[in-house]
């Protein structure tokens, strides 16, 4: 009973950070100046932008997350096989940029793209293009794969991987058949980790993508900070709402896939 009394300040917090925004934004997308109603909510559906622009998103996102899979993997590989003390010390080097405010990283790439790669590296900028977007998005996530990667890797029993060499088996065939099965469940927390708020970002297609880049973050972020009224109020928890349930429906998704995968993966 006593160890519940160290749960309280967060049940408090997932209340009033969490819960009630949820309900401000049900609210706000049936009521329009005290009156039910589901305009908004017909304002998404039968808007084709809408539509193309969470298209867009999803697909933004699926790159993002591959691309830090790709990345990622090697670099989580890598560092579990290094000495727990270099480990950790790459691994504090990595999360150290986290620790600087998100919109202050995306200011900095911005610079970097627009000052230094065409004045310093001569190459062309790629400012204000959908590969600035996709840059920053990797840059910032990249972190919320390799760790959990990372963890997975570090504490898979050696005796698997010795045991196929016993047998036999090469490095390729050791890999494909012990290790990256094994690694499954940090494979699904990484890509759950980076898909999600990819889809849901807005700071980096702004800021980077100059505008050009109109992602279905930033459709809510202009209905509820650029548009004042009741109506686009609605409009905006709507579309909030919208993208709510597909993070659901992609959690759930990626739970089912890691429900076989909680004792650390399984051999093929």
């Amino acid at each position: 009973m006593k160890r519940r009394i160290f749960a309280y300040p967060y049940i408090v917090w997932m209340a009033l950070f969490i819960a009630a925004p949820m309900v401000f934004i049900f609210y706000y997308a049936v009521n329009i100046e005290g009156s039910f109603t589901l305009s908004g909510a017909w304002t998404v559906f039968s808007n084709a932008d809408t539509w193309r622009s969470l298209g867009d998103s999803i697909v933004v996102s699926l790159i993002t997350t591959l691309i830090c899979l790709l990345i990622g993997y090697p670099a989580a590989f890598i560092l579990s096989n290094m000495k727990k003390s270099t480990a950790g010390l790459l691994s504090v080097l990595l999360v150290l940029p986290m620790w600087m405010n998100f919109v202050l990283r995306t200011y900095a790439w911005q610079a970097i793209l627009r000052d230094f790669v065409p004045d310093v590296l001569g190459l062309s900028s790629i400012m204000y293009t959908d590969a600035a977007v996709m840059l920053g998005l990797v840059y910032n996530f990249l972190p919320f794969m390799i760790l959990p990667l990372y963890t997975t890797l570090s504490k898979l029993d050696k005796s698997y991987i010795e045991a196929a060499r016993d047998l036999g088996a090469n490095g390729f065939v050791t890999f494909f058949r012990v290790v990256l099965p094994l690694s499954v469940p940090g494979i699904v927390s990484g890509i759950t980790m980076v898909f999600i708020p990819s889809i849901t970002a807005f700071t980096v297609p702004a800021m980077l993508g100059g505008g050009k880049s109109e992602l279905y973050g930033n459709m809510i972020e202009r209905a509820f900070k650029t548009l004042s009224s009741d109506g686009n109020y609605s409009y905006g928890s709507s579309l909030a709402i919208v993208l709510f349930i597909l993070v659901i429906v992609s959690t759930m998704v990626m739970n089912r896939m890691d429900k076989n995968q909680k004792e650390g993966g399984q051999l093929w």
